[in-house]
């Protein structure tokens, strides 16, 4: 018999309850009641047996904590119930100050990871016979304060049947289906999932989530499922927690829309992608946007338009009653009854619409700007999230408007310099914005070229002002000369130039720009006083995201990198490096600050494909790691890698890297199925560890990655005799299951020694080789000497640096396995490489299609 009715969480937020529920729930806690406040807690305890735990948040000053802690006492069995205090963001007192009866506290930023241990922590203190039993599942608790406590679905299934027994109120009211329609059915007509039989979910009841489809009037449903077992009418029973993805039911996906849209900038192109986003989220039949002028005579211009249905002809816009009223600062919600409420109106009327919100967009005066229109020929979902949803997209197409007019205002108040027809600084500066902005979304890469004439104030003052600016104008027009027209040409300060080169496949490519632009400027410049003159210019470049991730470390960089160029004798490029000398000077602080990378979120780890060299498919990936530093940016690996060598950083990172990118390539091989294999580095003080073994075993069962799609890769510079646990490590690695490659195959000197006592699977070709593919006869040589020897000692191969056509040709001509390199694709942020995937997915479905 259970005497106790379970845990009671007591959190004025919502989300805090919710975070509360989730951490007892996945630690196993059966029976768990969430309440507003003390009154809502006593009515659900209202005739239930003793609690085994409270957890309250308290916040505001001391008083108001005693307050709260004296009105838990005050519930049915609250005096001799254990109370554990979670302390607010807007908590104003010590926690030494809580009252006696509080047993243990924590802050609410602990919940997730502290909760359930500090529960069974205090459970060991309480004398014998208190409320403190562990969780399980096989007491008689009352399962029906889920349906009660939670915006999620909840369905009861008999274990045997496989048939529902019952609803919560949330399925019946998202799935508009009555509980009637669900009851007594078979869950596999109304629940399917995708990947695993319904048969294995409810017989593992594991609690967890596995994508799913569940059955609504509209169609289905896409979200994730969990089951766990209960106590039911006295015997066992299933129940099942189901979370939909539709950003009009869960809050959740509705902020994950909501991050979607603001991430978007404020071209054309990406608010009709916002607005894309927003309509087929929600679910909508139709959507508008209009802007208006206060005072102009001019009609509201509409600036986009979806609609599901047929082309109809649209009536105009002072016939539209809805929109003139909200262009008038009237807002419309309306769930369910637009036409029985709404004025009339021919357009609600020909669109059929049942679901309608008009909303004003305003500036931050409150003046109209304009109006979204947003409906569906179905009700609106649930009220509570579709309408901060709605309130927030208007806001944000409210903010595009304001900032476009403003800087159309800017622009017609001069943002072009006057001499050479260029974008000046300010202009300048906001191009750049937008393009790191698109570049940060998109995985583009661009250059940055900081251009700075040579000797310019001489030629001032030798030839006077006027000489100047025919200088500058000439050199303006040399340099759009010199490069694309999608790319960038500002004057940015004096006699100071910054291009922009967008859409670089390899940095060769910025080189040859650069040369090109030294060679333009070799040309004698006749002054129209008919003196020649011989202008060189000393030119910095920047890269990102190699060496930056926003715009002012960028420009910096560039900067540095030509006042380099002008030390170097002028009339040249240089590009950024962090130098030895600098990395030697400010050496304590580096190391100092990568001590604390991993824990501040500085390191990233990007991956690279591989591909086949028959079938150019994706066949692997190198994971490899970036450190992107506050205030100097982008850091080469050839810098702070061997400064964590030096300190013996480079243990955790190395398994913070390999821990991050297996569990990334595990989510891969969950979504795609493709068996990528995945390149891990390891360094020479990670392979004299004598624990590595147990390092990567426990990473591979964290994250579930199969150890055959994991790839150990050793540079050819260790010595064996020199790194101790060398072979020992490697032996048991590949026994473990895990591939093992040599990297920069070719730059050490003991090939033939790793090749014969090593436990090998492949060898990377140093790219040194392979760029000169085509330029060293030598190289080439080497490079196929190469491959023939890894084939003869049934190794694969696999060329790295691949950035030419010529390169490829040739790797393909003498059977090169794999290939890496820009040719194919630069290193790419999580984000971008999943795009790549779900793109190669898209075309062998449509190819599959076409093939049927």
């Amino acid at each position: 018999m259970n005497l106790h009715s379970g845990i009671l969480v007591v959190a004025a937020e919502r989300n805090l309850r919710r975070q509360l529920f989730d951490a007892l729930d996945q630690a196993g806690y059966p029976c768990i009641h969430s309440a507003r406040d003390v009154t809502h807690a006593a009515i659900l305890l209202e005739g239930r047996p003793a609690l085994q735990l409270i957890i309250a948040v308290l916040d505001g000053d001391e008083q108001q904590a005693q307050l709260t802690c004296e009105q838990m006492q005050t519930l049915p069995g609250g005096l001799d119930t254990p109370l554990l205090a979670v302390l607010g963001e807007s908590a104003s007192f010590d926690p030494s100050e809580l009252p006696s009866c509080v047993c243990d506290w924590l802050h609410v930023t602990q919940i997730a990871s502290e909760l359930a241990t500090r529960w069974r922590r205090l459970q060991t203190r309480l004398p014998a016979g208190a409320n403190n039993r562990s969780p399980s599942t096989d007491g008689q608790g009352d399962y029906r304060y889920l349906f009660d406590e939670s915006d999620s679905e909840w369905l009861i299934v008999d274990p045997t049947s496989q048939c529902v027994l019952e609803v919560s109120s949330t399925v019946v009211r998202h799935s508009r289906l009555h509980a009637s329609q669900w009851e007594g059915m078979p869950l596999a007509e109304m629940l399917r999932f995708e990947g695993v039989g319904i048969e294995q979910v409810l017989l593992d009841a594991d609690r967890r989530w596995y994508p799913c489809q569940r059955k609504s009037a509209q169609g289905d449903d896409t979200g994730q499922a969990n089951v766990r077992r209960i106590p039911h009418a006295g015997s066992a029973a299933l129940a099942l927690m189901f979370r939909s993805d539709r950003a009009d039911l869960r809050a959740e996906a509705a902020l994950a829309l909501l991050s979607r849209m603001f991430i978007s900038t404020s071209g054309v192109d990406t608010q009709i992608a916002a607005a894309r986003l927003l309509f087929d989220e929600l679910g909508l039949d139709y959507l508008t946007v209009w802007s208006v002028r206060t005072g102009a005579i001019d009609a509201p211009n509409q600036l986009l338009q979806l609609w599901s249905g047929d082309d109809l002809e649209w009536p105009a816009a002072q016939w539209q009653t809805s929109l003139q009223s909200v262009l008038a600062g009237k807002a419309f919600l309306y769930r369910s009854d637009a036409l029985a409420l709404a004025s009339p109106d021919p357009l609600l009327l020909q669109l059929g619409l049942t679901g309608f919100a008009g909303l004003p967009l305003y500036d931050e005066r409150h003046t109209v700007l304009g109006a979204m229109l947003a409906g569906s020929r179905k009700a609106f979902g649930e009220m509570a999230i579709i309408e901060p949803v709605l309130r927030c997209a208007a806001a944000r197409f409210a903010q595009v408007i304001e900032l476009n007019r403003t800087r159309a205002q800017a622009r017609a108040e001069g943002l072009v310099d006057a001499l050479t027809g260029l974008p000046n600084r300010l202009l300048f500066n906001d191009r750049l914005d937008t393009i790191l902005s698109e570049a940060t979304r998109s995985g583009e890469c661009f250059a940055v070229l900081f251009v700075d004439l040579d000797q310019f104030k001489a030629i001032n003052d030798s030839h006077g002002h006027a000489a100047g600016d025919q200088v500058l104008r000439v050199v303006a027009q040399r340099l759009i000369a010199s490069v694309r027209a999608s790319d960038t040409v500002a004057r940015y300060a004096g006699d100071e130039f910054i291009i922009v080169l967008r859409h670089i496949v390899k940095n060769d490519d910025v080189q040859r720009v650069a040369e090109k632009i030294v060679q333009a400027m070799s040309t004698p410049l006749n002054l129209d006083t008919g003196v020649t003159l011989n202008v060189t210019v000393s030119m910095g470049l920047s890269f990102f995201p190699d060496d930056a991730g926003d715009t002012e470390i960028l420009l910096r960089h560039a900067d540095e990198a030509m006042y380099a160029a002008k030390k170097q004798g002028r009339n040249t490029f240089k590009i950024y490096e962090m130098s030895p000398e600098y990395a030697k000077q400010h050496g304590t602080v580096l190391r100092s600050r990568l001590r604390h990378a991993e824990g501040n979120g500085e390191l990233r780890v990007v991956y690279q494909p591989q591909v086949d060299t028959g079938s150019e498919d994706i066949v692997g990936m190198e994971a490899l790691v970036r450190w992107e530093h506050p205030e100097l940016g982008m850091i080469s690996p050839a810098v702070f890698i061997p400064l964590a060598e030096e300190t013996g950083l480079i243990v955790s990172i190395g398994e913070w890297v390999m821990r991050t990118a297996c569990r990334q390539a595990q989510e891969w091989e969950r979504q795609y199925g493709l068996r990528l294999r995945l390149g891990v580095n390891l360094s020479a003080v990670q392979l004299m560890e004598p624990h590595l073994l147990d390092t990567v075993a426990r990473v591979l069962t964290d994250t579930g990655l199969d150890p055959d799609l994991l790839e150990l890769e050793i540079t050819e510079s260790i010595s064996i005799k020199a790194a101790p646990n060398l072979i020992e490590n490697l032996n048991a690695l590949h026994r473990l299951g895990c591939h093992i490659a040599i990297d920069d195959f070719g730059t050490g000197a003991a090939s033939l020694d790793y090749l014969r006592r090593l436990p090998t699977d492949r060898i990377k070709i140093d790219q040194s080789f392979v760029r000169n593919i085509g330029v060293d006869p030598d190289d080439e040589a080497i490079v196929r000497a190469t491959i023939d020897m890894a084939h003869r000692l049934n190794r694969a191969v696999v060329a790295e640096g691949v950035e030419t056509e010529q390169h490829f040709e040739f790797l393909r001509e003498h059977r090169c396995d794999e290939l890496q390199g820009y040719l194919f694709c630069r290193p790419q942020p999580p984000l971008h490489f999943g795009s790549l995937l779900a793109e190669r997915q898209r075309l062998l479905d449509e190819r599959t299609t076409v093939a049927a």
